[in-house]
């Protein structure tokens, strides 16, 4: 006989996943804005390059953000990781998932 699923078990297990995700984000976020030394703008400026960012539609701004993003990563990844870490294989370094899903950073 199969032994039962324990549903509650399960679902508390869920959500100490999504809360861990969701507070990952917001790290990851917290550090791409220092990174890119966006914390030196007011919360209210970034706010908006941020909502500018989400309204924009236009394809080749979109594109050319996260190309400028895409660099930003690879440069970032090879002045920080030693020799022996760097990708040489050409692709852009991801940073674990810290881009925003719209791939674009330079908002400003």
């Amino acid at each position: 006989m199969r032994k039962p699923r324990d549903f509650d078990a399960e679902l508390k297990s869920l959500e100490d996943k999504a809360r861990d995700l969701k507070a990952r984000k917001v790290q990851q976020l917290g550090e791409l804005v220092i990174s890119t030394g966006a914390d030196a703008l007011s919360a209210e400026e970034l706010a908006g390059a941020l909502i500018v960012l989400a309204e924009t539609k236009e394809a080749g701004k979109r594109e050319a953000w996260a190309k400028r993003g895409a660099a930003f990563f690879q440069g970032r990844s090879r002045r920080s990781a030693p020799a022996s870490e760097r990708d040489n294989g050409g692709a852009p370094a991801q940073s674990g998932g810290a881009q925003p899903p719209s791939g674009g950073t330079g908002a400003a």
